[in-house]
């Protein structure tokens, strides 16, 4: 479609949805923005006193500005002034102290005849109102928002002075990528100026999983290593590195493997599943024999390192009907469990490579929840009683700490896989107080928060699991049902709010390097590679509830009779 038919296509279907603003204001005012895909949006805005008056501007504008070039231009955006109030900048600046940073969710004008005019999006795109990661609330960013704001008026006099006057409004808008129909943009809100998901269905779910595991994939170098992750507003990259999260994130990327089968995600799975196991693991003797570490920057074992290799590499294994990982396997788990007081159950945090003495007897509560589960994990795939013995052990130090009082998403994981092979009271108790006062958290947290989801799909296992032990149901006399599935499926939706739509990632520097994937809106809409992760596997769960009615439990797999034929012949490969 060519340009001008897009153009043509977002008049037809905006004009039975635009009405003209209330006295003092321009009865019209809109704003069309475009990009190629590769670059930030051009935004260009026009007023009228009337819907007539507005397109016949906007034409004009059209024509000044585009030209020739018009039909390379991927992505359009129409959006419209639904309402507007009267402010100053000091009285403006006063309104960010309680919005929570890069939460505004209203643009901006600069003069009462609407002329020159921000969306939201291009304010929080330029971090225009983000004042740095110290700052919880929005803030003014006096430099940035000049530096923008001189691109698209030059000759705006920069008067952000306390008593200079100021307008936010609000807007709502379509979107036309050149090949469907223009969709509806939402309005005002946390959800605003996103494309309007009606049913989230099995189709869109596994749209949510193709788009996010190619952006992961795209992520992986030759080497096997990961682009970490990017500051979006100004495409910078994030310098740092960690080997939990690059091992982490290849679990997810196996778990959405499963699902699409994608021949380019496999090759980078591959790749970055070399780095993992030729440059991140080393092995150290420990008494039971050779233990293998995951090591991090700076010579750390963590003991969540070697919990997310054992969960990578357990469902690679399954996934691949491989027993290739099986010895490295058993090196890891001994890892954990050099980890692990033999009295008492509890787990040391973090090591010193080579020495393996200990760093940090805590660090966070993470790490347990995550060795517990990818314990479990490998005792699914092997049927070792070894693995799940520790996992017991640490249970049993699990609950006599209330540790279900972190409402941890790796500790769900865990004790809905436990419950599987032991179906106990004490776990379904564990289980259920890990999430039972938390649902209005849930329901109500401002931010994304994906491992939300992640801890809501494991505990809905669980529940189903429960239902079938008359014995134990009485465990559920006062668990609220009904507000846990609301819980669930709100969470599931609002998840939406953190995904780069194109229509989103078109106002940033680089949309290319971000569409499809998912961001941490508070955190500047950060792109790291374990953000992407664990929108990922709560959605790869969300999935199956999808597809088989509710549940998640994972089905018995071929990979377990080859692992215990394996285990039999001493570890050799079986491929």
């Amino acid at each position: 479609m060519s340009f001008a038919n897009r153009v043509e296509r977002l008049r037809i279907d905006a004009e039975p949805l635009i009405s003209h603003l209330a006295r003092p204001w321009p009865g019209v005012v809109l704003f069309l923005s475009t990009s190629d895909g590769h670059s930030r949006a051009r935004v260009l805005q026009v007023t009228g006193k009337t819907l007539a008056d507005a397109w016949r501007l906007l034409d004009a504008e059209i024509d000044q500005h585009w030209g020739a070039i018009e039909d390379s231009l991927r992505w359009l955006r129409l959006d419209w002034v639904t309402a507007v109030r009267s402010s100053t900048w000091g009285r403006f600046r006063e309104d960010l102290k309680s919005v929570k940073r890069n939460y505004c969710r209203q643009g901006l004008a600069l003069d009462s005849r609407l002329s020159r005019a921000f969306l939201e999006q291009e304010l929080n795109a330029n971090a225009m109102l983000y004042g740095g990661s110290k700052i919880p609330h929005a803030v003014v960013n006096d430099k940035n928002f000049r530096l923008y704001a001189r691109r698209r008026f030059p000759d705006w006099s920069g008067d952000l002075s306390d008593d200079a006057p100021v307008f936010p409004l609000t807007t709502r808008g379509l979107f036309c990528d050149g090949t469907n129909p223009p969709l509806a943009l939402l309005p005002s809100g946390r959800h605003a100026g996103r494309r309007d998901i009606e049913t989230l269905d099995e189709a869109c779910v596994r749209g949510l999983i193709g788009r996010a595991s190619s952006y992961l994939a795209t992520q992986v170098q030759n080497s096997g290593r990961f682009n970490y992750g990017w500051h979006p507003c100004f495409d910078r990259p994030i310098r740092a590195y960690n080997s939990l999260r690059h091992a982490s994130t290849l679990y997810s990327m196996i778990e959405a493997w499963e699902v699409n089968r994608d021949r380019h995600l496999a090759d980078a799975i591959a790749r970055s599943l070399g780095y993992l196991t030729n440059v991140l693991i080393k092995t150290v003797d420990v008494p039971a024999g050779p233990a293998a570490f995951l090591v991090d920057p700076g010579g750390e074992i963590k003991l969540g390192g070697n919990a997310v290799c054992l969960l990578a590499l357990s469902k690679y294994s399954e996934v691949a009907k491989t027993s290739r990982y099986l010895s490295l396997l058993e090196q890891l788990a001994l890892g954990i469990v050099h980890m692990q007081d033999a009295n008492s159950g509890r787990f040391v945090h973090v090591l010193h490579y080579p020495s393996l003495a200990v760093k940090s007897p805590f660090r966070i509560i993470y790490y347990d929840g995550e060795a517990a589960f990818g314990l479990m994990r490998l005792y699914r795939l092997t049927g070792d009683e070894r693995w799940l013995a520790a996992v017991e052990q640490a249970f049993d130090w699990f609950i006599a700490q209330e540790h279900w009082r972190a409402h941890d998403h790796w500790l769900s994981y865990c004790v809905n896989e436990l419950t599987i092979h032991r179906p106990e009271e004490k776990y379904f108790r564990f289980g259920l107080q890990n999430i039972a006062d938390y649902l209005d958290f849930v329901l109500t947290r401002i931010t994304t928060f994906p491992t939300l989801l992640e801890l809501m799909m494991a505990a809905s296992d669980m529940i189903r699991r429960l239902e079938a032990f008359p014995d134990y149901c009485y465990l559920l006399d006062d668990f609220d049902r009904d507000k846990f599935e609301r819980a669930l499926e709100f969470r599931a939706r609002y998840l939406l709010n953190g995904h780069f739509w194109p229509e989103m990632a078109m106002f940033f520097k680089n949309p290319a390097r971000i569409v499809g994937s998912f961001f941490i809106r508070h955190q500047a809409f950060r792109v790291r590679i374990d953000d992407v992760e664990h929108y990922l596997s709560g959605y790869v769960a969300y999935l199956h509830r999808v597809r088989t009615g509710g549940s998640v439990t994972p089905k018995k797999t071929f990979v377990l009779k080859v692992e215990r034929q394996a285990c039999a012949s001493g570890g050799q490969r079986a491929e």
